[in-house]
């Protein structure tokens, strides 16, 4: 092999331009991170540096990153993890990616925990990576908790990340449909969740990213995106202990529907939080006294 020292902006910016051309919006970021890849690198690299013993092999990595890219493959789907509430999530093809948005919960569920039940016994119904459920177990020391997913690679890959944040003691993952009874798991102060609530005719409209990439059975909502509040809101009204109160995810404009659907299982809206985005992402539930 030819091997040269190279710097990383004469890589960069072509390499920028052309993910750009194909209406990558964060093209700039995007180059950094697949240049990271190839150098199998986790952080992204910066113009500034100089690249020692670049390779044809490099090149042709390259290529074939940005390929994948422009495909609409997520940064993160390239990488195999995401960082979400700033810790790192292994990801699979078995589990949605997380996305800002959802850390609206977290921020709503730990606010409310801090306050009322610091050692709070937490459920996550269809956890995926266990991000949810880990994250609030990251801001509360004293708290324990329980994942529930019906797939064996999702509560393998949760499992994982919960050990890798050392918090297995303290988590434990379970297969399990969330339609199923699970009452044999006892009653909880918190429980999360972020079920699938895109109706099946918008999800040909998902950006790509979304669309090819994470696991429909996660997206699908139904004809009216509220199949899961269905069963979720008895569930939730079951599950719940009787101070306890639930912080869920919701699409855009369900919040009227979601919150009759849980008036229907004796459970009263008590909260309604908005995303990065000023959009109602997050409602807060509590048992109807």
């Amino acid at each position: 092999f030819t091997y040269i020292d190279i710097e990383a902006r004469h890589i960069l910016r072509p390499l920028a331009a052309i993910l750009r051309q194909s209406g990558m919006a964060n093209s700039t970021s995007d180059a950094r991170c697949i240049l990271g890849l190839v150098l199998e690198r986790e952080e992204p690299v910066l113009p500034h540096e100089t690249i020692s013993r670049w390779t044809p092999d490099h090149h042709l990595q390259l290529e074939v990153l940005r390929q994948r890219r422009q495909t609409g493959e997520p940064i993160s789907r390239m990488r195999g993890w995401r960082e979400f509430w700033s810790m790192r999530f292994d990801l699979s093809a078995a589990t949605l990616d997380p996305r800002p948005d959802s850390e609206t919960v977290i921020a709503a569920a730990t606010r409310w925990a801090h306050s009322h039940r610091p050692d709070a016994r937490i459920l996550d119904l269809g956890t995926g990576t266990g991000c949810l459920l880990l994250a609030c177990l990251a801001e509360m020391p004293q708290a324990t908790g329980v994942g529930i997913d019906i797939s064996t690679e999702a509560v393998t890959v949760a499992t994982a990340n919960a050990d890798r944040h050392g918090l297995g003691g303290r988590a434990r993952f379970c297969l399990a449909d969330f339609a199923a009874d699970l009452t044999g798991h006892g009653q909880f102060d918190l429980i999360l969740s972020n079920p699938p609530y895109i109706p099946t005719a918008d999800i040909e409209a998902l950006n790509a990213d979304v669309r090819h990439f994470d696991p429909l059975a996660a997206l699908d909502g139904g004809l009216d995106g509220l199949d899961c509040w269905r069963i979720l809101c008895p569930q939730i009204a079951v599950l719940l202990a009787d101070e306890g109160v639930a912080f869920v995810e919701i699409g855009s404009g369900q919040g009227r529907a979601v919150a009759r659907l849980g008036t229907t299982s004796k459970l009263q809206l008590a909260g309604s939080f908005a995303d990065l985005s000023g959009h109602e992402r997050c409602l807060q539930f509590e048992k109807e006294i």
